[in-house]
């Protein structure tokens, strides 16, 4: 079997990720294995597709190989995959599958993102690898990595494929209206919107210049389209402990002053492959300047999206777990799907309710889940992420349940308590009442206050 394998890491021949193809490939030598660097090589592949076409269309198994970058594949392999598109490359009817390394910190949307982006593409796809950095290190991970090949020589044998996981249907945009003669007098704040809008994108540009006029708060636009970026994130840890890139765009400074001394956040994007788009993909995988480090946390976010939203369920968790893993409050998502008018005000007035108030709600699965995974590699990583460890001590965010030591005493206690039968019979409803008995203080703290 043709097996081309994308390795979409910035590294090339260096990617963790890679040296699991290696260990297949050295394990079944019967199949003819060409990795092609599309990472590393993507501004070469810009200006001459047609390698990459012949490879693609020769294949007969795809794997798409990649590290996990900030919720999804890199930047690289997201204009890889608009490349391909774009360049009309035959691949109806071949078999797809994918192999990931990451810390697990949302290699669930990774997936999914490679998952729709075959389905469009018309490939019967495999379910994919998402593996540790360190598995392949161990015989567990070794005997998974097999594992993982043979369900996909036995797919291909049974023809057994995932059901596709999107329908591309039509879509109408609803336009988006603001008043002919508008004008942005001075207002206290500062409401900055980030989008990659051109001219062509106008019901996007009307929801952004609607949102500007109606918010009470000042509102200023910044168009990363427009930014001189070198490149995409190489992965390289230059900025682990100066925080600083190793790109000499300026890019790291124009985020922290630009940007991220905003008082809250728009992010105004059109859809455009099941995700945010390349331009976004770029911006958000640069942002790794400021490391694992919540640095806008209690920051208001918004959405003004333009496209099929309601069709994107995993675009959706995207967004939503941004904002819970960042601890910002997710103060709305307007889109143009049905009312764009109403949505947006909206908006603008959780926006402003948000920022008068202060309000910051507690995290949900999505954050705290996804700051246990950052929390417990900072703290094994902290001799290199220097920057990032000096960050978590500071905030609080280094909280291992083993320093509740009287907690877990009391649990001791209670489990002694609840391993003898004789005991759990007199305790009788004793268990729920000691446990209600520090809401009950809280309560009659309370009424003594009235």
């Amino acid at each position: 079997m043709k097996i081309l394998v994308l390795n979409g890491s910035p590294k090339g021949k260096w990617s963790v990720t890679l040296q699991t193809t290696r260990f297949l490939k050295l394990t079944y030598p019967e199949h003819e294995w060409e990795v092609l660097n599309v990472g590393a090589q993507i501004k070469a592949l810009e200006k001459d597709f047609s390698r990459a076409k012949e490879a693609l269309e020769n294949a007969e198994l795809i794997v798409f190989s990649y590290p996990v970058y900030t919720f999804i594949a890199p930047y690289q392999l997201h204009r890889f995959i608009e490349l391909i598109k774009l360049n009309e490359v035959s691949v109806g009817g071949k078999i797809a599958t994918q192999i990931s390394t990451s810390k697990h910190f949302y290699d669930v949307t990774a997936h999914r993102y490679i998952e729709d982006n075959c389905a469009d593409l018309g490939l019967n796809y495999v379910r994919g690898l998402s593996a540790d950095m360190d598995d392949l290190l161990t015989t567990k991970g070794q005997g998974e990595a097999k594992a993982f090949f043979e369900r996909v020589l036995w797919s291909i044998e049974q023809g057994v494929y995932e059901k596709p996981s999107v329908q591309n249907l039509p879509f109408t945009p609803v336009k988006a209206t603001f008043p002919e003669a508008c004008t942005l007098e001075a207002r206290p704040g500062d409401v900055v919107v980030i989008t990659d809008a051109t001219e062509k994108d106008e019901n996007l540009n009307n929801m952004i210049t609607r949102l500007r006029v109606n918010c009470k708060k000042a509102v200023r636009v910044v168009n990363i389209s427009e930014y001189p970026f070198k490149g995409g994130c190489l992965g390289c840890f230059n900025c682990a402990v100066s925080g600083k890139c190793i790109y000499k765009d300026g890019f790291d400074e124009f985020l922290r002053n630009t940007i991220q001394k905003a008082d809250a956040i728009v992010i105004a994007f059109g859809i455009k492959d099941h995700s945010m788009g390349t331009t976004f993909k770029l911006y958000d995988d640069r942002q790794f300047c400021n490391g694992h480090r919540t640095v806008t946390m209690g920051m208001p976010m918004g959405y003004l999206v333009s496209g099929n939203l309601q069709n994107e369920e995993n675009l959706k968790t995207i967004i939503e777990a941004r904002a819970q893993v960042g601890g910002n409050f997710l103060a709305g998502v307007a889109t143009d799907e049905v009312n764009p008018d109403k949505e947006i005000d909206d908006l603008c007035r959780s926006l402003e309710h948000a920022l008068d108030t202060k309000y910051c709600p507690p995290q949900n699965f999505y954050g705290i889940g996804g700051m246990k995974i950052f929390r417990d590699l900072i703290y094994q990583m902290q001799g290199l992420m220097k920057a990032d460890h000096k960050f978590y001590k500071a905030h609080g965010q280094y909280d291992f349940p083993q320093k509740k030591k009287g907690r877990m005493i009391a649990m001791y206690f209670v489990g002694w308590l609840l391993s003898s039968e004789k005991i759990k019979s007199k305790m009788g409803n004793a268990m729920n009442e000691g446990m209600l008995m520090p809401y009950e203080k809280l309560f009659k703290k309370l009424e003594k206050t009235k």
